[in-house]
């Protein structure tokens, strides 16, 4: 979720949304991820996405950096254009991808800038329109979303307009738009009944999903960050990795260092990102000042590594 600073627009022509959704849709195909559902309002944006390898971290900075800069120039503005950083939230897919579909498609219809299914069909801002047409895109994932409606795609579409149909009785659903347990339940009355029943649910704001789901996402996030710490504890640094494998390849820390391009000192420094990365949970950025790159070479490097794998 996107939002514009105190909410004032950021998208204020059709020309606008247009670039936007450009610059979405190519980052979305170099950072190997696929959009579900898509709706670009006046003020603000949501996505749904599953993201690739490198996360979401990487895509959103490279669509907002430069859009912000685009949208400045274009009008002529300065300053800041985004409220804070994007809001990111991690979705239970089983449980809520279907109605998260729904609740962004709809949104142009619950801001009154179309009125009916049939305009939105045609409303060219939204991923509802990339569904329902017969145009494909690589980075719009719609035989995912259709899969949930039917086997055949037109039956799937046939079910897909009735879902949404019966969604525009709901109105906003502000359980879809965060983690915690009274989003993931469904609304305060599912806590009380729940604790009613003395069942215990593990929350966390960041997530939407059921307590095993919550569980799970935490517990894995949290073996990783274990065996990081425990790693520095023993004294492991950006400086011994390098140090080790500048040792095995024969090379130089200072040819590492001067961004050289010859195939060894790319192979090796590929392999530090990673480790950093993976071992110590060093940001890009702090690698790439530890390396002599800049931040989108490590990032590279990281992927190149990780599609080697």
């Amino acid at each position: 979720m996107v939002r514009g600073i105190n909410k004032t627009e950021i998208f204020s022509e059709a020309k606008d949304k247009k670039m936007f959704i450009e610059r979405l849709s190519a980052a979305v195909i170099e950072g190997q991820c696929a959009v579900y559902a898509l709706a670009v309002m006046d003020n603000h944006s949501h996505i749904l996405f599953r993201s690739g390898k490198q996360g979401i971290s990487e895509v959103m900075r490279k669509v907002l950096t430069w859009y912000a800069q685009y949208y400045n120039r274009h009008h002529n503005r300065t300053g800041h254009l985004f409220e804070n950083r994007y809001k990111s939230i991690l979705c239970d897919e089983e449980r809520y991808l279907l109605a998260l579909v729904r609740y962004i498609h709809l949104n142009p219809i619950r801001a009154k800038n179309v009125s009916s299914i049939e305009e939105l069909d045609n409303y060219p801002w939204s991923g509802h329109q990339m569904i329902i047409k017969r145009e494909k895109n690589k980075w719009m994932d719609v035989e995912h979303v259709l899969a949930g409606f039917g086997e055949t795609r037109r039956q799937a579409i046939r079910e897909y307009r009735r879902f949404m149909t019966e969604g525009l009785t709901m109105g906003k659903r502000p359980e879809l738009t965060g983690g915690g347990l009274i989003r993931s339940l469904g609304g305060w009355s599912q806590v009380l009944s729940q604790r009613r029943k003395r069942r215990r649910e593990e929350a966390d704001e960041r997530i939407l999903g059921s307590g095993d789901f919550v569980n799970a996402v935490l517990k894995e996030a949290e073996e990783r960050q274990i065996r990081q710490i425990k790693l520095r504890m023993t004294g492991k640094t950006v400086q011994k990795l390098i140090e080790e494998e500048c040792d095995r390849s024969h090379i130089s820390i200072a040819e590492l260092k001067k961004g050289s391009r010859r195939n060894k000192v790319s192979e090796t420094r590929m392999l530090i990102a990673h480790r950093c990365r993976e071992e110590l949970g060093i940001s890009a950025a702090e690698i790439a000042r530890q390396l002599g790159v800049n931040t989108s070479s490590v990032i590279k490097a990281i992927a190149r590594f990780e599609l080697k794998c």
